[in-house]
């Protein structure tokens, strides 16, 4: 129960209870208020300091974990920018050399991240530094994929073009071992058999039965097979493409005609002795740029070691040619 308070009035020699009014009620009953709040907000704020809610304990462990990924992501791409950098040294250094490319320069391979800061908007925060790092890093790793991805591209199309280069020059013997007599006659001065003259002969002579199979040395399309050409008689021309032609002269028959398509290996006529020619055999010559070039540097792909070094001696001999 409230005690209740008196006060002594003078003129009535009598003492009077004192009357609160309702307004003083107010005022300090604001009063108190106002202070209790302003005490919790300073105990509120101070404590906050000090002491992590809940919500803070849960968004300090998502921030801690965010840094992990970022450095776990960091180190993924330090393999994953060490393995394109073997890549890229093998691409410049074995690839594009083989094929005769130019290699890439490192500024080529990096090139585009200069000038505007593209990262700004992580600026700002706790870890700005570490989340911009790794973003730049991931552009620059998507670059060099990039541009490693087209080197491939255009080593692929370099190797393709290489592959049908390959299959296109003639690379054969154009009668096989087991159905020659002899070589007769190599590139170079030889006897004419007809005038006993010495006279360069342009290509290789490669006795044979009548009738014995002859092959294309190379992929190609046949451009003549025809008895129209000076000496030759019976001939095939192929256009190997690359500036390669190879020549097949004094057949018995073809296998084959004008504007056909064939590949190395396939069979394109036989052995015959039509024309300007002495004996059944094969006159064979090969033309690089319209020039007539020593066919026994075309013949890798079907000799041996030991049969290039004999087939060598037997065509250096200067003896008489068959046509």
């Amino acid at each position: 129960m409230a005690k209740v308070k008196y006060y002594y009035d003078a003129e009535t020699l009598s003492y009077r209870k004192i009357e609160r009014k309702k307004s003083t009620t107010i005022k300090y009953t604001a009063v108190f208020l106002l202070a209790s709040a302003l005490f919790a907000f300073l105990f509120v704020f101070i404590a906050s300091q000090y002491i992590e809610s809940p919500k803070e304990r849960q968004l300090t462990r998502e921030l801690q974990n965010m840094q992990l990924q970022y450095e776990l992501l960091n180190k993924r791409m330090d393999d994953a920018i060490a393995a394109l950098e073997n890549v890229e040294e093998r691409d410049n250094a074995i690839y594009r050399l083989y094929f005769e490319a130019n290699p890439i320069p490192e500024e080529q391979r990096r090139a585009g991240f200069g000038g505007v800061n593209r990262y700004k908007k992580f600026e700002g925060y706790d870890n700005s530094q570490l989340i911009a790092e790794s973003n730049k890093r991931l552009d620059i790793l998507e670059k060099a994929i990039v541009v490693q991805s087209k080197s491939l591209d255009e080593i692929a199309k370099l190797a393709k073009d290489k592959e049908k280069f390959l299959e296109a020059i003639p690379a054969i013997q154009p009668v096989r071992n087991e159905n020659l007599t002899r070589m007769a006659s190599g590139y170079g001065y030889r006897t004419d058999p007809f005038t006993k003259a010495r006279k360069f002969h342009f290509g290789m002579d490669f006795t044979a039965p009548r009738g014995t199979p002859i092959y294309a040395t190379g992929n190609g399309i046949v451009k003549r097979a025809d008895n129209r050409a000076s000496g030759y008689g019976k001939h095939i021309r192929i256009d190997h493409g690359h500036g390669y032609i190879s020549l097949y002269a004094h057949l018995y028959k073809y296998n084959v005609r004008v504007n056909q398509r064939v590949k190395r290996g396939d069979l394109i006529g036989y052995v015959g002795s039509t024309g300007r020619s002495e004996a059944p055999h094969l006159h064979y010559e090969v033309f690089k740029d319209g020039e007539r070039i020593n066919p026994i540097n075309f013949y890798y792909g079907n000799l041996s070691a030991s049969e290039f070094n004999e087939l060598l001696r037997k065509a250096s001999l200067e003896n008489q040619s068959l046509d």
